[in-house]
């Protein structure tokens, strides 16, 4: 199993660890738990590492074009120093991969997958890239740390950094005398940084930064507490709310297609799911009662199965069960359906997503 450049540091704190996309990642830490973590974030700050997560560069004259060809969304619409979230599909219109797209300029693009898509990423792009493009993976050349929560801004300010840029815009600054990439980005829905130094420089960012948050009452975060904070803002995840059968229509992540874009990959497929309406899509649904809704779960109306949970957990902030859920499209909000969890069936109403308010911006 893969480690990250941080994995040290994980088991010097006696993190718990587990498998997550081929990787040995930290999921909580002793002493704190996803719920304090969890809460960490949402009211000062919390670190992750979140290094498994693929990095790609896409290099060489034409690179915007051939992009804007394999990828959901519309490079065009952003400038240099911008990022933008896409998805990559198959000719199916599935998701391969949903990704962050980050522009040098026209002819440079860096791009960070799922950690167990970066392959199935890279080889898609490589056959088709025309000649002149060079695609290559660069997954363990540069580590990603998510520094997340209201006072992340205070804690970049202490490090010399007044970094005022827009939310998903990327710069290059120093950290510790480590060159970095930080872009404002991150899956908390809290305001926030994602730090890229490279691997060899890893620690040294991560140790500078994890002092930093310690001092203003934040915590290092495991990938239990992201998960639930990514689940009160209704991000999806791959495999759970996008798939290679589940599409962005499906998904209600159109928003992240460019439909104004000559052909794309999977083009054909999106824009028919578009017109003619799909069979199931996503939807929140928050519980009426104490039921805790988990992946797989069925969702039922007057006892017929009419969906599926994705996604689902107790909500640390809001103290109650949430699900994200693949259902019939005629389910709209307002009205109410049951999961059955453990046999029992839970009450739930679909609600307006995020569950939670956004801060990113």
């Amino acid at each position: 199993m893969k480690q990250s450049p941080l994995h040290e540091r994980h088991l010097a704190r006696d993190a718990k660890m587990a498998d997550f996309g081929g990787w040995l990642m930290p999921i909580e830490y002793p002493g704190a738990g996803v719920l304090a973590e969890h809460s960490s974030v949402r009211e000062r700050v919390g670190l992750f590492d979140v290094s498994h997560l693929g990095k790609v560069s896409i290099t060489g004259s034409g690179s915007l074009e051939f992009l804007n060809q394999m990828l959901t969304n519309d490079l065009t619409k952003i400038h240099d120093g911008a990022a933008q979230y896409s998805m990559l599909c198959n000719n199916e219109g599935g998701v391969i991969d949903d990704l962050i797209v980050y522009r040098n300029s026209d002819s440079d693009f860096f791009i960070v997958p799922n950690a167990s898509n970066t392959s199935a990423v890279v080889a898609d792009l490589q056959s088709n890239a025309p000649s002149g493009i060079e695609v290559k993976n660069l997954h363990n050349e540069y580590a990603v740390i998510a520094l997340q929560g209201p006072l992340a801004a205070k804690v970049i300010s202490h490090f010399g950094l007044k970094i005022e840029i827009d939310y998903m815009a990327f710069t290059f600054v120093s950290i510790a005398g480590c060159d970095v990439i930080v872009c404002r980005t991150g899956y908390t829905g809290e305001y926030g940084f994602e730090v890229l130094p490279k691997w060899d420089q890893a620690l040294t960012v991560w140790d500078a930064l994890i002092e930093e948050v310690e001092s203003n009452g934040g915590l290092a975060c495991g990938l239990g507490a992201r998960d639930t904070l990514r689940t009160e803002m209704g991000y999806p995840l791959h495999g759970h709310e996008l798939s290679q059968e589940i599409s962005p229509v499906m998904a209600r992540a159109s928003w992240a297609v460019g439909w104004s874009k000559n052909e794309f990959q999977g083009s054909e497929v999106l824009r028919s799911q578009r017109s003619g309406g799909v069979a199931r899509q996503l939807v929140a649904l928050k519980s009426l009662d104490r039921g805790i809704p988990r992946p797989d779960m069925q969702v039922l109306n007057d006892g017929e199965m009419v969906g599926i949970v994705t996604s689902g957990t107790f909500s640390p902030s809001l103290k109650t069960g949430i699900a994200l859920a693949l259902v019939d499209s005629q389910y709209k909000i307002g009205q109410q359906l049951n999961i059955d969890v453990r046999g029992r069936f839970s009450n739930f109403e679909i609600v307006k997503l995020p569950f939670m308010p956004s801060h990113v911006r």
